[in-house]
C-alpha cells in the first residue's frame, strides 16, 4: 500500500453502487493495494484482497448465504471479516487470527466509496444533490494513465480552455482570463469571480463570457459551479489506483435542458474529457510539482498555485513531487 496518511485517511470511490449486485464480488486496486468488494445483505464490504490460508485472492470466490468464500480451499468469512468455515476440517473450530483486513465503505452519490485508514473528513458534499430542480448526469468512468493531482489541477485550469477545447469552451481569439482571486481555508481551495469568454455557454448561439466558482474540497476530489440563472455544476472524484494510474468520476447538475437526451449530455462531456486526456497523460514531471518554483506562473494559475499551496500544507506525497 502506498503510504500517504493524507490520502489513507480519506474516501476513494472505487465503482458504482449499481455494479455491485447482491451477492457479487469484485476486485479492484487503491493506493497500491488489492481490495476485494462484495455485497451482502445490503451492505458493502471492502477488505484485503488476499485469503489468510494461503494468499489466494478473495475476488475470485463467491458469496453463499451471504457468506463470502476463498476460490482456492473453501475458506469461508462472514461480513465482518472472521473465517467461520473450514471445509478441509469441518469440525474445527477456525483460528482466532483467521480474519480479513477490512476497511470502512459506504456508499453515496450513488457510487461506493473506501478508505483504507481512519476517515479525517467526511465525503465532500455535492451541493445540488438535494435540489429537486436540478438534473443529475452521471459520466464516466474515465481512465486516465495520470495521477489524481495533475488530474484534479486540469479540471481547475480555465485558461487551457480556448486552445484544448476550442470552440466548445473557449476561442483562440479571445484567451484572456480576468484577475480573480482564489484562496485556502478550512474546506480546502476555492477561487470565485473566474471568468471566461465562451462561444455558446447556454446553447443559444451566442457567445458570451462565463463566470465559475471552482472548489478543491478533498485532494482528488474537486467542484465547478457555472454562475447564471441556468447553473451548471460538476463533481470531479478521482480514484487513485497507483502513482500515475487513476480513474476519474463526474456527477454533472443542472437546472435547465431538462429535454436533452441524456445521452446527448454524456457525450458531450465524454468529447470534454477525452481532449483533457492525452494532455494530463503527456506532462512531465508526471508528479504535481508541489514547490512553486519547479515551474513558470502567472495570475491566471492562482487556483493552481493556491492548489499546490494546499497539497504542500496538508502533506500529501502521493503523485506529488
Amino acid at each position: 500500500m502506498i503510504e500517504d496518511t493524507v490520502l489513507v485517511n480519506d474516501w476513494h470511490p472505487v465503482a458504482r453502487s449499481a455494479d455491485l449486485a447482491e451477492g457479487e464480488v469484485k476486485g479492484l486496486r487503491l493506493l497500491g493495494e488489492d481490495i476485494v468488494l462484495w455485497r451482502s445483505n445490503g451492505q458493502v464490504m471492502a477488505w484485503q484482497d488476499l485469503c489468510l490460508h494461503r494468499g489466494a485472492r478473495l475476488s475470485l470466490g463467491q458469496v453463499t448465504d451471504g457468506l463470502l468464500a476463498c476460490p482456492y480451499h473453501g475458506w469461508t468469512y462472514d461480513t465482518g471479516g472472521h473465517c467461520v468455515h473450514i471445509p478441509a476440517h469441518p469440525d474445527q473450530t477456525p483460528p482466532t487470527k483467521a480474519v480479513a483486513k477490512t476497511y470502512q465503505a459506504q456508499e453515496r452519490y450513488h457510487l461506493i466509496w473506501v478508505s483504507l485508514g481512519q476517515p479525517a473528513h467526511d465525503i465532500p458534499l455535492f451541493p445540488e444533490w438535494d435540489k429537486s430542480d436540478y438534473r443529475k448526469i452521471f459520466c464516466g468512468p474515465y481512465e486516465v494513465n495520470a495521477g489524481g493531482p495533475r488530474i484534479v489541477e486540469n479540471f481547475l485550469d480555465v485558461g487551457h480552455f480556448p486552445f484544448v477545447h476550442e470552440g466548445i469552451l473557449g476561442v483562440k481569439e479571445r484567451p484572456e482570463i480576468e484577475d480573480y482571486e482564489a484562496e485556502m481555508g478550512p474546506e480546502g481551495v476555492i477561487a470565485k469571480g473566474v471568468r471566461v469568454y465562451q462561444p455558446d455557454p447556454y446553447g443559444t448561439g451566442v457567445g458570451d463570457t462565463v463566470t465559475y466558482t471552482y472548489r478543491a474540497y478533498r485532494p482528488l476530489t474537486a467542484y465547478l459551479l457555472k454562475e447564471s440563472s441556468q447553473s451548471f455544476s460538476i463533481l470531479l472524484m478521482i480514484t487513485p489506483h497507483e502513482t500515475v494510474k487513476s480513474t476519474a468520476w463526474m456527477w454533472m447538475a443542472m437546472n435547465y435542458g431538462h429535454d436533452l437526451p441524456e445521452a446527448e449530455l454524456i457525450a458531450y462531456q465524454d468529447k470534454i474529457f477525452s481532449q483533457d486526456r492525452p494532455i494530463v497523460e503527456s506532462q512531465r514531471p508526471e508528479l504535481l510539482p508541489l514547490d512553486l518554483q519547479a515551474e513558470l506562473h502567472l495570475r491566471s494559475d492562482r487556483t493552481a498555485i493556491a492548489y499546490r499551496k494546499w497539497l504542500n500544507q496538508l502533506g500529501l506525497t502521493f503523485g506529488a513531487a
